[in-house]
């Protein structure tokens, strides 16, 4: 199980991994009463520096998070990023991470209280798993995702993964990988912590983002991907349970599991079982355009080193 770096930033300070603590009575752990973002960074060799993949649309989502969940302060961009850049610097990165950042109440008050607001970074090392290459075997969970009304799918609220986990604890112990989650009418949604995509005749398809869905940057990623760069048709519609076992190919995607084939749903092998063609190509994509080894994109690569140095010297 990989473990947080030696130094986190909390309140935009660094500190010791043990010494960033809260209260054990605040509303973070009382109510569950926070949110975060998932990111990656990307180690590349030939430019000597961690690029952090479409940051800006993540500390978009954040603040969108925050104001559904009538938190008190926003963060903006140039804060956040400073504060996630100082805590690559003082763990000297020079690999692959995932970074969390989580946004929350700070506080012991009643359940209506929207504030202080704290924030604390950390960061893994994340080499690429091998479930990348050769797949993974999921199930339909019992277990039905939250709906809009109930709680909010498109914030990482922290209370939200509760659903998640139950669902993924279920399809574990009965011996898959993870899990696909149905919302309430019975469609397929997304998987315990990742979106789901499959091939059919050809065409790429997945949920839309009136499935219960997180609206996912790593989803947007793949669709422009396919889309753009390898001409691709992509349809987002509901997906029924049953159709998904017509699928010739499947994928789960998010920030920490990147693009992970599915090669068997239920006990039944997706189309021969192995990786497709379609997944294949879209996985390459993906990591060239993260770690910068197209030209294409550049706005969706933030330099952690280069920056800082050119900064330095100025």
């Amino acid at each position: 199980m990989a473990t947080a770096a030696k130094y986190m930033c909390f309140n935009g300070e660094i500190v010791k991994y043990e010494n960033c603590r809260i209260h054990a009575f605040s509303n973070a752990v009382k109510y569950g009463a926070g949110l975060f973002e998932g990111l990656r960074g990307y180690w590349n060799e030939d430019d000597q520096d961690l690029y952090l993949f479409r940051l800006r649309e993540h500390w978009s989502r954040f603040r969108y998070g925050l104001r559904v969940l009538h938190f008190d302060k926003l963060f903006d961009d140039d804060y956040l990023t400073k504060c996630v850049k100082k805590t690559l610097e003082a763990n000297e990165f020079r690999e692959n991470v995932h970074i969390r950042v989580i946004g929350f109440l700070d506080c012991d008050d009643e359940l209506p209280a929207c504030g202080p607001v704290g924030l604390v970074i950390g960061a893994m090392a994340k080499p690429r798993a091998a479930a990348v290459a050769k797949g993974i075997n999921i199930a339909v969970s019992s277990w039905t995702r939250v709906s809009d009304n109930a709680l909010p799918p498109r914030v990482k609220a922290c209370a939200n993964y509760i659903n998640n986990r139950c669902a993924d604890l279920e399809a574990r112990r009965n011996g898959y990988d993870t899990a696909l989650m149905l919302n309430p009418d019975g469609c397929v949604s997304e998987g315990a912590t990742s979106c789901f995509f499959m091939v059919r005749d050809g065409v790429l398809i997945t949920p839309d983002v009136t499935s219960g869905v997180l609206e996912s940057i790593t989803r947007d990623t793949l669709i422009r991907i396919a889309r753009d760069r390898l001409g691709i048709p992509v349809v987002e519609r509901r997906v029924d349970r049953t159709e998904i076992y017509a699928a010739e190919e499947a994928f789960l995607c998010a920030s920490a599991i990147e693009v992970r084939p599915v090669v068997s749903i239920d006990k039944m092998p997706v189309g021969s079982g192995g990786v497709g063609e379609v997944t294949r190509a879209l996985q390459n994509n993906y990591f060239d355009l993260a770690r910068g080894s197209t030209g294409d994109h550049p706005e969706w690569r933030t330099p952690v080193y280069r920056s800082s140095s050119s900064a330095a010297a100025e």
